[in-house]
């Protein structure tokens, strides 16, 4: 290409050239002046001294309104040259406030919170009595609710002696305990399932509400430190750090109520985590899409979904091909291979479905910052009922939001009527 043709495109490139009256103005490379060029049907000419110096021929000024003049109209036979702007306007999308409904559920949330949160500990069964010596053993119901009330107020045991003398006086509870009880309670293992099942009760009240769910996992840091190294003999100074609790969910993407919830070991992988989040929630939902970033890509838990009759919609890594999705005599065989094709071939439905996955993210950002990121517990054991009880808060608090907005009663094992 001529060099005076590329340094046109340069020109051009930049954005610089305006119309005007008798022509266009062109900026001069050097960024001293402009010139005046002429295009038309008749010749070109510019102002510059190369274009002068050169009888005529053509400089890079004209070279880049060449350029400049790209859309052609074709009108009665005779072509027609011009220089088209298009301005293109880009609209926010925006989400209407309620505002009426959330400052009902805003300004009622502790009420409304300890009514459902007794409703929700009404269905735990009595334990059989043991005669023991000693002060008698708290409830399990009375346990349950002093603990999530504790956790729920984000204050330590003592300061929320007044919150669990408030219940107790409205009769929520049988008796109001011991500040060190409450504490107890939380450090007991026989509440680790209870509070797993609630969990799961507790979002059963949107099964109508929802049918789209997301999964990821998240960490929740302890005041307890272990020690490093980098170097396995001792080539830098050993270093401390945090111990942290890490909790699996799965959540619905229109409410971001946590329908599923596992917590193991701190480095248990996410991968394995998916297949029982989705027996869960099924038990209690209608499964449709399942979204989850590539840390859950296995054939496996696209395969379960696809048994609950939903459609898995998982990020794909660089070097997957699609293969090895039809294992013989295998139930729901092929889910891999059709996301797969949905992915190749359907890309942009696919991606904003998969993106309905950040609601995860939404619901991990939502208990964090209304009860904290860090536990307070230092037994293990506490730590994961805190993190248990956390989410319980948070699934307690969507239903009083979702009740003052779409009208939905919360009703709790089967009963007729809530206490919303």
């Amino acid at each position: 290409m001529d060099a005076r043709k590329e340094r046109g495109r340069a020109i051009a490139a930049k954005g610089n050239i305006r119309k005007a009256p008798r022509g266009y103005l062109v900026p001069s490379q050097s960024g001293q002046g402009k010139y005046a060029v002429v295009v038309n049907e008749h010749g070109h000419s510019c102002t510059c001294p190369d274009f002068e110096g050169r009888g005529g021929e053509p400089c890079k000024h004209v070279f880049a309104v060449r350029i400049v003049i790209q859309q052609e109209l074709v009108f009665d036979g005779e072509t027609v040259r011009e220089t088209v702007t298009v301005t293109k306007t880009v609209e926010r999308k925006t989400y209407a406030q309620n505002w009426p409904a959330y400052n009902e559920a805003q300004t009622n949330e502790k009420d409304r919170f300890m009514i459902l949160l007794r409703d929700l500990c009404a269905g735990l069964a009595k334990p059989e009595e043991k005669p023991k010596r000693g002060r008698p053993r708290l409830p399990i119901r009375d346990a349950v609710f002093t603990a999530v009330m504790k956790v729920y107020t984000t204050a330590s045991a003592r300061r929320a002696m007044s919150d669990l003398r408030e219940a107790g006086e409205r009769g929520y509870i049988n008796k109001v305990p011991c500040h060190n009880s409450v504490l107890n309670a939380l450090e007991s293992a026989e509440l680790t399932p209870i509070l797993k099942d609630l969990i799961v009760e507790s979002s059963r009240p949107l099964s109508a509400v929802e049918l789209d769910f997301a999964v990821d996992s998240t960490g929740f840091t302890t005041s307890r430190f272990e020690s490093w190294a980098d170097n396995k003999w001792g080539g830098q100074p050993a270093r401390r750090k945090h111990t942290w609790v890490k909790a699996h969910m799965m959540c619905g993407v229109k409410t971001n109520i946590v329908t599923a919830i596992e917590i193991l070991d701190k480095n248990a992988s996410d991968i394995r985590q998916l297949p029982q989040l989705v027996h869960t929630t099924a038990r209690t939902f209608p499964i449709g899409d399942v979204s989850a970033d590539r840390a859950y890509g296995a054939i496996k838990n696209a395969e379960t979904i696809a048994v609950h009759g939903g459609t898995p919609f998982i990020a794909f890594k660089t070097n997957h091909t699609g293969k090895g999705s039809n294992r013989p005599g295998h139930e729901g065989s092929g889910a891999w291979g059709k996301m797969f094709g949905y992915f190749m071939y359907r890309r942009a439905e696919f991606e904003a479905r998969y993106h309905q996955r950040s609601n995860i993210e939404t619901t991990f950002s939502m208990i964090k910052r209304k009860f904290g990121d860090s536990l307070r517990s230092k037994t293990e054991t506490a730590q994961v009922n805190e993190t248990l009880a956390k989410v319980l808060c948070h699934n307690l608090v969507v239903l009083i939001h979702e009740a003052c907005e779409l009208g939905i009663e919360a009703a709790f094992w089967g009963q007729k009527n809530g206490g919303v």
